[in-house]
């Protein structure tokens, strides 16, 4: 929560009216969230804590449902990647890879649902990616998390249909996005990295969040993007192996080279005042229409309803005045 995403989400839950629990291993970051919180006029805590810890997450859930009751609402969005080819990644930066991105978010929904299921209610919010259906090249790691995070959710969602719980689990699939993550995460590229353009500001993810924690479904997918590439998986995914063998190396760089003393937050957090969007905002969209849409697709279907009615009474109109609609 205290960078990235996970900031971006914190402030509008905020504006939202939730007080907000705050967990990462940066305290000075997570102090400035908290802030941010508390200038939206609502409640904060901290808990600084790496999710990769399973008792540390448990004592950081209890903490904060100590000074914010019990969660209606858990986010689980923490990350980390390596960017190298898979040979190129050593065994314990992998396993940490996948005890942060994938073990993390199961630490987390253990955490959540002790304090969801008595009371039998609640929504988690899984931060999933377009990557957890089509995975690229370099980031082996970070994909194979995602796709584990997917299949821990699909079972965990017939467990709680069994149960019939009403406690809901849902998971939002995400684009490229504007995040810190490319200042600090892992890399063993020669040049320096970044999101496969189209660009999202971490705000468009933070409005999904929400509205997924505010209107749980099963999946929600994020960006023109996101949903061109999950369908194109379902269709043609040999071909998109080719392609991605072709462009997935290049459009995941700049033309900077990297710089190789450049610290990473693998092991530990690295120190500064980073905040919710990364160093790409010159290149990145604020508004996701396909995203919009999604969120208000009563209306949108409407809109488009009442497009086809106009429409239809238009060439009504047209052929009883003698009109063609070539001729118009």
């Amino acid at each position: 929560a205290s960078a990235g995403v996970g900031r971006a989400a914190a402030r509008l839950f905020a504006t939202r009216g939730y007080d907000v629990g705050l967990i990462a291993r940066d305290r000075s970051r997570l102090e400035a969230t908290a802030a941010e919180v508390r200038a939206a006029g609502r409640r904060a805590a901290i808990a600084e804590c790496d999710l990769a810890d399973d008792k540390a997450v448990m004592t950081a859930a209890a903490d904060l449902a100590s000074a914010l009751g019990p969660p209606d609402v858990w986010v689980n969005n923490a990350m980390t990647s390596v960017f190298a080819e898979f040979t190129d990644i050593e065994s314990d930066e992998f396993r940490r890879v996948t005890e942060v991105t994938y073990l993390g978010a199961v630490y987390g929904t253990r955490a959540a649902l002790d304090r969801m299921l008595p009371r039998d209610r609640g929504v988690i919010v899984q931060v999933g990616s377009a990557l957890a259906h089509r995975a690229i090249p370099l980031q082996s790691a970070y994909c194979g998390a995602k796709h584990a995070l997917d299949g821990f959710t699909e079972s965990l969602r017939c467990e709680l249909l069994h149960r019939r719980s009403n406690v809901k689990v849902t998971i939002v699939q995400m684009p490229a996005l504007n995040t810190p993550q490319f200042d600090w995460v892992l890399s063993r590229l020669p040049n320096r990295s970044q999101p496969v353009p189209p660009i999202y500001q971490p705000e468009v993810a933070a409005r999904a969040i929400v509205h997924a924690a505010e209107h749980p479904r099963r999946e929600m997918w994020v960006g023109a993007t996101t949903v061109a590439t999950i369908l194109a998986q379902k269709v043609m995914p040999g071909l998109l192996d080719r392609y991605l063998a072709r462009t997935g190396y290049r459009g995941q760089q700049t033309v900077v080279p990297a710089d190789p003393s450049r610290p990473s937050n693998l092991w530990r957090p690295v120190p500064g005042h980073y905040a919710a969007r990364g160093r790409f905002s010159d290149r990145a969209l604020s508004v996701s229409v396909q995203s919009m849409l999604n969120r208000h697709r009563v209306a949108a279907a409407a809109v488009a309803a009442a497009g086809t009615a106009l429409g239809r009474v238009a060439l009504t109109a047209m052929r009883r005045n003698g009109a063609s609609p070539a001729s118009e």
